[in-house]
């Protein structure tokens, strides 16, 4: 079984990288958190990997960080969560936030998310609530409140980099700490650049 590729990023895509291992290029389908933490292509680059076999196909899945692959062995448990839903829930919303979604018990953020409906996503909340708790409070910036957590769901559905709308939803709350969602993502968008 793989367990990480350590190489060149040879090419990278929103929903997929290939890593030149000493001249064989392994394609890796990777979730947007992952995409945003790649660097540029021709540098060394290392990926976890979940390498999934069926009878008739054969693919990996990438993570830059451990708690994201963690979050996706937990999410393909749940029954109705194949890998490729488990890497668009990983894409819809930073690692810490999609955790504090499923502690908060937030059905209608899951169901937000292409192709999960609101049955799948009470089963997730259910079966993975008290199973991603550590992650919620280990990664999650101190006291972020559910209006920061949908803004950023919001802004990154927009197009906006998590990493980036982490940062400026942050600056925002500094400034206005009982701040909307609404409030939230208007600020991100007039005082971006």
């Amino acid at each position: 079984m793989i367990t990480f590729l350590e190489g060149i990023l040879d090419e990278k895509e929103a929903n997929a990288a290939v890593i030149n291992v000493g001249g064989v290029g392994y394609e890796v389908n990777i979730s947007l958190n992952t995409y945003e933490n790649l660097p540029p292509m021709g540098d060394k680059i290392r990926l976890l990997v979940f390498h999934h076999l069926r009878e008739n196909e054969e693919k990996l899945f990438g993570f830059y960080s451990r708690e994201e692959r963690e979050v996706f062995l937990k999410l393909i448990e749940v029954s109705g969560i194949g890998p490729t839903s488990a890497l668009l829930i990983l894409s819809s919303q930073p690692i810490s936030t999609l955790c504090q979604t499923i502690a908060r018990e937030d059905v209608k953020a899951l169901s937000s998310i292409k192709g999960i409906g609101k049955k799948t996503a009470e089963r997730i909340i259910v079966e993975l609530k008290d199973k991603l708790t550590h992650l919620a409070g280990k990664t999650a910036p101190a006291g972020i409140s559910k209006n920061a957590a949908d803004a950023v769901m919001a802004l990154v559905a927009l197009g906006f980099r998590q990493a980036e709308v982490q940062e400026a939803v942050q600056k925002a709350l500094k400034n206005d700490p009982d701040a909307s969602t609404d409030q939230l993502v208007r600020y991100v968008i007039q005082n971006r650049g």
